[in-house]
């Protein structure tokens, strides 16, 4: 079976291409389940309004369905709660300029 950290390390790749950082240092990630063959991601998007909602989504899916045992992906967008700069890691703010 796929370990979590299989999983985040394959999210890690998943980089957005405005910033240039991937999602999970972001904090656009919310929540990760596996089950068995399937995994779900529970994610946001910087804002409502952002254009890279299928390109998110096809990037994530394409990803992680290479890991060993992977079927079916599914990818559910929320905007509750609101994603903020907060929940980007430090790193992450260091590279944008956030002063915390």
């Amino acid at each position: 079976m796929v370990s979590q950290d299989q999983v985040l390390d394959k999210l890690r790749e998943c980089i957005d291409p405005e910033l240039g950082i991937n999602i999970i240092d972001l904090g656009l990630v919310y929540s990760i389940d596996i089950e068995s063959a399937r995994i779900n991601v529970l994610m946001t998007l910087t804002t409502p309004g952002c254009p890279l909602d299928s390109y998110f989504v096809q990037d994530i899916t394409s990803k992680l369905k290479k890991l060993k045992g992977i079927s079916d992906v599914s990818i559910e967008l929320t905007f509750e709660p609101p994603w903020t700069p907060i929940k980007m890691s430090q790193e992450s703010k260091d590279l944008l300029g956030f002063v915390n």
